[in-house]
């Protein structure tokens, strides 16, 4: 990502096309002096739609587009001839993107999925024409309905980053040197503070073949929460990743101090990311010989509880393939423990699990709301016409929210469910609602 280009924070007009009017039309032809009503409906106003494209990874098209407005519906004609649709917008926006009201500040929703689509401003409503309002007592009305008014809102789209693993440290920690190193990706780097402006994603290739993608969030300060020194703008893109990477230089005078202030501003701007996976990695580890190496690690073993932490060093190539090994540590396990239980996982470069099994789609289903209701194991299923009849996959994404404890909860699971699918405690001829 070139930081000129990448654009996270846009206003926009948009307005509905409004519905047209209903005809009031009264039937006349050769011979028939008095036909009656044939007015038609008019046609519905076009909407505006937003839509994920996985392909995006900026809002920069929709920089210079102020004004979004969607078509006009037209008017009812003679003979019941109902007028034509408004021609619907449909705007593209990357994944990570949050849809707010730009007067009350509320969140709208949120486009997460690739292919999702959302009504952002609905069509007015086409009126209706007077054959619609002819009874037994008024054979002639001469009125129809008029379309309904458009949708018109002034909204904020702010995209908030999608990664697997996010950065955090403060400004100049060596965040792009560590993502330059493990990516092809090439952030600005320089020995000065707040070089990076926006945020940049890489894709870590892994061992056999496998990846996962992190994003080098800008440098955040004391503060941050309450907006200084841009806070906002950059706290809120690491609320999407699944795994917090906190990089800390080993020339700082109080490692755990600083871990601690970083901590305390994720809680202040949002206490929900305290819940995410946390790993700390001291970074310029070169500049450290074996005893004071072995001195500070038994120093962070008291100070610093419960959270891992391992020592790096982007320039001089240590502890790198290790780092990728422990932010793999939940998919590995899972796989692994998958294939050493006797199940088919299939070719997999992701963290995106395939678990092979053979059944029926009403046996899938009960599998699944079984998995949900009694196991509390959430997954996806995938069956025939996208697999061929009598293939069941079931797709688990194990996250770095989840430890090691789940990883065996489910595998344990699964042994459990195909026990009842082999046994036929699944069989029905209704499809379960799930």
């Amino acid at each position: 990502m070139t930081e000129g280009n990448f654009v996270d924070y846009v206003k926009i007009y948009v307005s509905s096309g409004k519905g047209g009017k209903g005809s009031s039309h009264l039937h006349r032809e050769k011979f028939i002096e008095k036909g009656g009503p044939d007015g038609g409906d008019g046609g519905r106003g076009g909407h505006v739609i937003l839509k994920g494209n996985k392909s995006l990874w900026t809002l920069f098209h929709l920089k210079f587009a102020r004004h979004v407005k969607a078509g006009h519906g037209g008017d009812g004609g003679s003979s019941r001839s109902t007028g034509h649709d408004g021609e619907d917008i449909t705007i593209e926006v990357p994944l990570g993107t949050v849809v707010r009201d730009k007067e009350t500040d509320e969140i709208l929703f949120e486009i997460t999925e690739n292919g999702e689509e959302r009504i952002l401003a609905k069509g007015g409503k086409g009126g209706l024409g007077n054959w619609n309002f002819r009874s037994s007592t008024n054979q002639t009305p001469r009125y129809a309905q008029p379309g309904m008014p458009p949708e018109e809102m002034d909204v904020v789209l702010e995209l908030k980053v999608l990664a697997d693993v996010g950065l955090v440290g403060f400004p100049n920690a060596g965040k792009s040197t560590l993502l330059s190193v493990l990516t092809s990706a090439k952030p600005k780097i320089a020995d000065y503070p707040f070089t990076t402006l926006k945020p940049n994603l890489g894709i870590v290739a892994y061992r056999e073949f496998k990846s996962f993608i992190m994003a080098d969030i800008p440098g955040i300060i004391e503060g941050a929460a309450e907006g200084k020194g841009l806070g906002h703008y950059f706290l809120r893109h690491i609320e999407r990743n699944s795994t917090l990477l906190f990089l800390v230089p080993a020339d700082t005078d109080n490692i755990k101090k600083e871990y601690e202030i970083l901590l305390d501003e994720l809680r202040r701007y949002n206490p929900e990311m305290l819940d995410k996976d946390k790993l700390l990695v001291i970074s310029k580890c070169d500049m450290l010989d074996e005893e004071l190496k072995a001195e500070l690690k038994a120093q962070l073993k008291k100070e610093i509880k419960g959270v891992p932490f391992m020592f790096i060093s982007s320039v001089a190539q240590q502890g790198l393939t290790e780092l990728k090994d422990k932010l793999w540590e939940n998919t590995n396990a899972l796989q692994n423990g998958l294939k050493a239980a006797g199940f088919e996982i299939g070719p997999t470069n992701s963290c995106v699990t395939p678990v092979y099994l053979s059944g029926s789609i009403p046996e899938a289903t009960n599998l699944i709301f079984d998995l949900r209701e009694n196991y509390n194991v959430f997954c996806s299923m995938v069956v025939y016409p996208v697999v061929p009849k009598g293939m069941i996959i079931l797709r688990l994404i194990p996250t770095a929210v989840h430890t090691l404890e789940d990883v065996s909860y489910t595998i344990d699971c699964f042994s459990k469910i195909v026990g009842k699918l082999k046994a036929g405690e699944y069989m029905s001829d209704k499809i379960a609602a799930i």
